[in-house]
């Protein structure tokens, strides 16, 4: 906590007072123009991947960026998607993967989660990415089918699926690699759903490809 509360006292000092006109308009304005949906990895940071400023992104973090199939009841983060959606009007949704990510890690080489139950049952939501990634223990191929599973899961909500319809909003699939930095932006391509990896403002590679979206 001392350290929290030192970059707290350094925030006060040295940041906030060179933003201070951002957070004046931010306190009565709040307008994101993208839903970032990651990881709860405390390696992946939205704002600082892609160079945002505060009130720029609408984020949710869960355990292996997995976004449950919409069901009524109580859900905090299908809550949070619907507001961001309907009510903030996102015009932009980014799921990101990661490299190295722990709950994908665990599913791949079969790790003993009977240790942490809700952690197990939690990952069940990853069941359909376990079943398309090929190779047992593929890390990086679970990590972006599992990208792609969480976007298909995103349209069965009912504020996406009428923002998709409307054309009002458009769906984005990132891998972000932690040891350099490097973001793939993913397509479903064939029968089977395989990842393609597009660089941005480029035609898409090769199904297999790992083209950067920036570096």
């Amino acid at each position: 906590m001392h350290d929290l509360a030192k970059g707290i006292a350094r925030f006060q000092r040295e940041v906030f007072p060179a933003k201070q006109e951002l957070f004046a308009h931010l306190a009565a304005h709040h307008a994101p123009r993208t839903l970032f949906i990651g990881c709860s990895d405390a390696r992946v940071v939205p704002e600082l991947i892609t160079g945002c400023e505060p009130g720029e992104l609408f984020v949710i973090r869960t355990a292996g960026n997995l976004v449950p199939a919409f069901t009524l009841g109580a859900d905090g983060i299908a809550a949070s998607i619907e507001y961001a959606v309907a009510q903030l009007g996102v015009r932009d949704i980014v799921v990101c993967g990661h490299s190295a990510c722990g709950a994908m890690t665990a599913l791949a080489d079969g790790h003993d989660l009977s240790g942490a139950p809700a952690v197990a049952h939690w990952l069940r939501l990853a069941d359909a990415s376990v079943a398309r990634t090929g190779t047992a223990g593929d890390v990086p191929a679970l990590v972006r089918q599992n990208v792609l599973a969480q976007l298909a899961n995103l349209a069965t909500h009912p504020s996406v699926a009428r923002a998709l319809a409307e054309r009002t909003v458009t769906l984005h699939g990132w891998v972000f690699d932690i040891a350099t930095g490097r973001v793939e932006e993913l397509t479903a391509t064939g029968d089977a759903g395989a990842p393609t990896a597009t660089t941005h403002g480029e035609k898409l590679a090769a199904v297999g490809d790992a083209a950067p979206l920036a570096a």
